[in-house]
Formats: structure tokens, C-alpha cells, sequence
């Protein structure tokens, strides 16, 4: 049976059109059926490799560009069971595997099975507004935001823990993150560093107005379930996407999503190295 491989890649990368060719060249040499969303291959004058098929059909997808990429990559396989190989031709790779120059190289492993995969929870999201809209879903590698829309206002977020009132909160926003995630936004509104070996989902205020300021750490079988419940709307953004618009009444439902990001990986993966290493940590 054919294999597939989808490509996607940073639209404004120089690189990235090279390495797309290097990488469909390989990956055709060894049976796969290689293709790119039409966006992508179009941003990049790869017309030959747009295709409209789902991304999900593949059985790898190559991610070329930053954590950014990766996130998007993500996205488009809609929670399908795709490995996903991230080549750096970004800034922070917290999320990528091997650099450009490492990528034919890591082809060849992977075509050799030497290769493992790493699983990183996701988030399932479910917004469900006012009126007669039907409910949206989504999923997310690092975050989800319900957001103030009007700068110099709060928003009023009442929260439930599994189907429990917990309080109401008078913040800036809420960002319900997965450990991938803790060192995203949620890092920056001083939530807890969480390795991504772990399954958790995590609450952390951002800007809050009141004096319960900490994140919750909560377990993978939990749900959180956030209400705006004052007059002023909300936005809710996932991995960084503006989702819609929530207004009074709204509801937001998370939970640990039943499908897992796959990521692949060449050898022992150290977190606590890699954060070291971008936040320029010194041995003492």
C-alpha cells in the first residue's frame, strides 16, 4: 500500500522551498505520495505538489519553518494519527526536531525505523454561545485564551472544575494550557514550567484583578468549563488563532483530547536541556 507524506511549510521562508524539493525527492524515491497544501505550495511556486487532500490521509507530514509551523501542522491533521517530523527553519524550535542541514539524514532514519515517537497531549475545546450557534470545536497543542476584547477592562470568567463551581475571576483573560504550552503564553503570565512528558491541564490567570493569582495544575482526567459571566464580550483564541467571539452566557469546555500530537524523535529527548539552552541558563 502507497505511503503518504503532506508537506507544510513557512510561507515566507527562503529555505523552505528548497527543502520542500529535497524532501518530495526522497520521499517519492521511496514510495511515498507526496503532496502540499495548496496554500503552502502556492506561496512557495511549488504548484506541482498542491493538492486538496486532506492532510490527515498522510502518514507523515514534514513541518518546515518554527514552532509556528508546527502548530499549524497540527492544526490541518485535525487530530489524525500522522507522525510529524519538525525541521527548524524557524527561530525557536522548542517544538522542531533537526535542523535544515540534518533533514536528508533524518529522512533516511525515519525510512529505516530508527526512529521513536513522542506523544504530547492535546486539548479539546468546545465553545458553545449564545442563541441559536451551534457549538465549535477545537483542538490545541499549547493553548487555548478566552481573552477582554476593550483594553483598560477586565472580563468577569466564572469557572467550574468538573461540573463544580470554583470562582469567578476578574482578569484579563484565562489561558487553559497543556504542559507543551507552559512554556508559551502561559509561561509569560508566570504559570509553572510543566514537562511535556506529562498529561495535565493547566489555569493560569493572566493579569488578574483580585488576589488568588495562581495557576491550577489540574489532572488529564478533568475538565474545566469557563463562563463569561459579566456584560463585556470575550475573545477566544486557540494556539494563538482568533476562534470567535463569546459574548454574555457563553461557555467554554476543556478537556484532554482523545488524540495525541506524534511527534518524531531520534534519541533522548531532554526538556529541561532544551529550556535550558533557549533561556540561556548557566550551569551556575
Amino acid at each position: 500500500m502507497t505511503k503518504g507524506a503532506v508537506i507544510v511549510a513557512h510561507h515566507e521562508r527562503a529555505e523552505a522551498a528548497a527543502l520542500s524539493l529535497s524532501a518530495s525527492k526522497w520521499l517519492a524515491d521511496h514510495g511515498f505520495t507526496v503532496w502540499m497544501p495548496p496554500e503552502d505550495a502556492t506561496a512557495l511556486d511549488l504548484d506541482d505538489l498542491a493538492d486538496v487532500r486532506p492532510p490527515g490521509e498522510a502518514d507523515l507530514a514534514i513541518s518546515l519553518g518554527g514552532d509556528g509551523t508546527m502548530l499549524r501542522t497540527v492544526e490541518l491533521l485535525g487530530g489524525s494519527a500522522t507522525d510529524i517530523l519538525g525541521v527548524n527553519v524557524g527561530q525557536l524550535g522548542y517544538l522542531t526536531e533537526v535542523e535544515p542541514g540534518a533533514l536528508r539524514s533524518a529522512l533516511d532514519r525515519y525510512g529505516a525505523g530508527e526512529y521513536e515517537i513522542e506523544q504530547r497531549m492535546m486539548l479539546s475545546v468546545i465553545a458553545d454561545p449564545v442563541g441559536d450557534v451551534p457549538p465549535c470545536t477545537w483542538r490545541a497543542l499549547n493553548e487555548a485564551v478566552i481573552e477582554r476584547q476593550e483594553s483598560g477592562h477586565t472580563v468577569r470568567l466564572m469557572v467550574r472544575i468538573d461540573g463544580a463551581p470554583f470562582t469567578t475571576y476578574a482578569a484579563d483573560g484565562l489561558i487553559v494550557a497543556t504542559p507543551t504550552g507552559s512554556t508559551a503564553y502561559s509561561l509569560s503570565a508566570r504559570g509553572p514550567v510543566v514537562s511535556p512528558r506529562h498529561r495535565a491541564l493547566l489555569l493560569t490567570p493572566v493579569s488578574p484583578h483580585m488576589l488568588f493569582d495562581r495557576s491550577l495544575v489540574l489532572g488529564p482526567e478533568e475538565s474545566i468549563e469557563i463562563e463569561v459571566s459579566g456584560h463585556r464580550s470575550a475573545d477566544l483564541n486557540v494556539d494563538g488563532q482568533r476562534a470567535t467571539t463569546l459574548a454574555q452566557g457563553s461557555t467554554v469546555r476543556f478537556r484532554a483530547a482523545d488524540e495525541p500530537a506524534r511527534f518524531v524523535r531520534f534519541g533522548p529527548r531532554r526538556f529541561h536541556q532544551i529550556l535550558k539552552a533557549k533561556f540561556g541558563l548557566s550551569d551556575r
